[in-house]
């Protein structure tokens, strides 16, 4: 029997509490405990796991490495490069709850993405992900899993409530510019800043493509693993990229496209319905 028979499908549907998905889009972030099972979670983690060392593009130690390459070994679109993956990245499970916290009733892939945080490894800087995106839209959405408990002081992001209603803030990509610059524009509308605190391997926080957020470092001996797939709104339209980093995202996340196609390439697959 080959080992995609073997892998635990995650088909079945997660239903979430209408106040709950109120809560998601007056503050633009929230935490789902036991999206998916630990035996679940063990098993493709595994597998995710792998895929990250074989494909860890970072060659300078820790210490010689900017404030972004501090922040966690990235790697993308893991789903392209195993079936296996792709199982995980395609749960129907997932996908529903992205539809449902953003009203929804479609939704396709942007991409996953593995971000490990090493022991040692640095703080990630308050940052809108949408910058990055060329897409005019609030009906965005990341999922943030860890595959394996992590503590409190590692925990999960920090989000600043309600920011993703101010749509595009600073076009400023993760750097600590814009740690600074989206620390004071916090600080100065007074918007209130949430962590959820330790979480179980298979917990899943998601948050607005447009909500501030940051990670703490990791003071830890043991690599915080986390998986996200990210999620769009099915029949969106790209945006003219008014930046570099949109111009660079529209060429390797919507491959052929331009401005003014519906997003949905064939790398942008409909994972739910």
């Amino acid at each position: 029997m080959s080992i995609m028979n073997n892998l635990p499908n995650l088909d079945e549907a997660y239903q979430l509490p209408e106040e709950q998905i109120l809560h998601y889009q007056r503050d633009g972030h929230t935490i789902v405990r036991g999206l998916a099972k630990h035996d679940e979670v063990s098993i493709y983690r595994k597998i995710i796991s792998e895929m990250v060392q074989e494909h860890n593009y970072h060659t300078k130690p820790l210490h010689e490495r900017d404030t972004y390459g501090k922040a966690f070994i990235q790697v993308e679109n893991l789903w392209r490069l195993s079936d296996s993956v792709k199982k995980f990245v395609m749960a129907r499970r997932f996908a529903k709850v992205a539809a449902d916290l953003m009203g929804v009733p479609s939704v396709r892939i942007y991409h996953d993405q593995a971000l490990f945080k090493e022991p040692g490894g640095g703080h990630t800087p308050w940052h809108q992900d949408q910058i990055y995106w060329p897409l005019d839209t609030d009906k965005t959405i990341t999922l943030w899993m860890p595959l394996v408990p992590v503590s409190e002081e590692v925990g999960s992001m920090t989000f600043a409530s309600a920011s993703h209603l101010n749509g595009y803030i600073a076009k400023q990509e993760i750097s600590d510019e814009s740690h600074r610059t989206l620390k004071d524009y916090i600080e100065g509308k007074g918007l209130e800043q949430v962590r959820y605190g330790a979480m179980a391997a298979g917990d899943a926080t998601f948050h607005a493509g447009w909500t501030l957020h940051s990670a703490p470092g990791n003071p830890t001996d043991r690599m915080r693993e986390v998986m996200t797939i990210i999620y769009i709104a099915d029949g969106l339209p790209i945006a003219e990229p008014d930046s570099n980093a949109r111009r660079s995202d529209l060429a390797r996340w919507f491959p052929g496209l331009k401005p003014g196609d519906v997003a949905a390439s064939p790398i942008n697959p409909i994972v739910y319905p």
